[in-house]
């Protein structure tokens, strides 16, 4: 069950490459469409400084790889915990229900981002992360030593 528990990571790792070059791929053409250059930029400038020079729904990309690197920080750590203690059929699924929600969240928000869907996306994707983080608690100070020998 250790490698259909860290399925879901993987893919929610890969997701979150996909997007990032959804970023790069959508923000470089429209920075040149804009007149910005890189090259141009001052020392410390960030992605942020994008923000009313080229299009929002450009940056809408960047905003969703942001929380990509985000929440799912705390996901990554409690799939892990529960692979090495033992996962269950359901801990598998609320991994999968997180990771799908996750990608339908970062699809919603590059496309649409109507916001009170998207936070609905949102809160969804949450719960079940708080149902695994809580199993992940619950496996290891509960665990029994003992019942292995």
């Amino acid at each position: 069950m250790q490698a259909q528990m860290l399925a879901p990571a993987a893919v929610l790792v890969v997701w979150s490459l996909i997007m990032l070059f959804w970023t790069a791929g959508t923000r470089f053409p429209a920075m040149a469409k804009s007149g910005a250059d890189l090259k141009d930029a001052k020392p410390g400038g960030r992605g942020q400084d994008l923000e009313g020079v080229i299009p929002d729904k450009v940056n809408w990309k960047a905003h969703n790889y942001a929380h990509l690197m985000e929440q799912p920080t705390i996901f990554y750590p409690t799939v892990v915990i529960l692979a090495i203690m033992g996962a269950g059929a359901l801990d598998v699924t609320l991994a999968w229900v997180y990771v799908g929600l996750r990608i339908v969240h970062s699809i919603w928000q590059a496309m649409v981002n109507v916001v009170s869907v998207r936070f609905l996306i949102f809160v969804l994707s949450t719960l079940s992360l708080v149902v695994l983080a809580v199993r992940a608690v619950m496996a290891t100070l509960f665990h029994d030593p003992g019942v292995l020998v």
